[in-house]
């Protein structure tokens, strides 16, 4: 009579902790969280970009406390004494005109800036995705008129509707916010409303419908969540095409005015600079444009490649 081999028991290597090891032995699948991180950490200009936002945003926030002045608008006997400074210890930017402190008035120029930008991708995202999902969820007449409402609104000049805004309610931030995020929707209403023609097809909607759920439910839990990627993407280049409209507009005169300031109202001041001494005067709220917008850019293309499954194998 032949005797049974003896129970062997696999034993785990003590470096491969419980959490590491799934059902068949093997590390477990990466969730999608991860997967989203790993290919934008793999993203370097994205990763700096991103670096760069945070220092942009930081400072904006802690300008009282950055600031080597107090922001003023006012002319002293002081400030008098110390206009058209070049850059110095004393004043890392220079000084202006009339006396102010150019880092001084990049800092809380940069509040403005920065907020204008984030609320206009903000409100046109979410007025965008609405007018796009309804119309690419309902189709027929629904669609046509809400994409007919859409092509009205691209043919109407920014420049015209913030002019005559500027002229009835003032140059004010919350004026130039609610203009162009008026005129910064459609793009995205157009993205989602394609989204959503190919998405109302999907098994899983067909079987959400089935089951009872009305259309809100189905457009916000079950095919919103499956087009964030291209919402998060265009939010991000709102951003920067909203500060460079703000600061094309200031320096047209149309866009914030006095006593509040942002970088395209300190160039509209810096105009008589172009060529003489006090040319730095435009350098360094240009260089804060241009930083925002690069960075900015570049966060959008990582966003993209990480949301996009195909960009990289992992």
């Amino acid at each position: 009579m032949t005797s049974l081999p003896p129970l062997q028991m696999e034993v785990v290597p003590p470096e491969l902790t419980p959490d590491l090891v799934d059902s068949t032995g093997g590390p477990p699948p990466r969730s999608q969280g991860r997967l989203f991180l790993r290919r934008f950490l793999h993203h370097k200009a994205a990763v700096a970009a991103t670096v760069v936002l945070l220092l942009l945003f930081a400072s904006a926030i802690f300008a009282p406390l950055l600031a080597p002045e107090t922001l003023t608008t006012s002319i002293t006997a002081e400030s008098i004494l110390n206009q058209n400074k070049p850059p110095s210890a004393e004043h890392w930017f220079g000084t202006d005109e009339i006396g102010r402190d150019q880092l001084t008035r990049i800092l809380y120029a940069g509040r403005v800036s920065l907020t204008l930008g984030l609320s206009v991708a903000l409100l046109s995202t979410m007025l965008g995705t609405a007018i796009g999902a309804v119309a690419g969820y309902f189709g027929g007449v629904v669609d046509q008129l809400l994409m007919r409402f859409t092509d009205l609104w691209l043919v109407i000049p920014s420049i015209v509707v913030l002019a005559l805004a500027q002229k009835r309610f003032g140059g004010r931030p919350l004026t130039v916010i609610l203009i162009l995020s008026f005129l910064f929707w459609q793009p995205i209403a157009r993205v989602v409303r394609g989204l959503f023609l190919s998405l109302k097809e999907k098994e899983y909607v067909e079987a959400a419908r089935a089951s009872g759920a009305s259309s809100l439910r189905v457009m916000v839990r079950h095919m919103l969540p499956n087009i964030v990627g291209p919402i998060l993407v265009n939010a991000t280049l709102v951003v920067g095409t909203a500060i460079v409209t703000e600061s094309t507009l200031s320096f047209l005169s149309f866009g914030i005015r006095p006593p509040d300031v942002s970088w395209g109202t300190m160039l509209f001041d810096a105009k008589t600079a172009v060529g003489n001494s006090n040319a730095y005067l435009i350098y360094f709220p240009g260089l804060a444009l241009l930083l925002t917008v690069l960075a900015v850019n570049f966060l959008g293309d990582g966003l993209r490649d990480a949301f996009d499954p195909q960009s990289q194998k992992h």
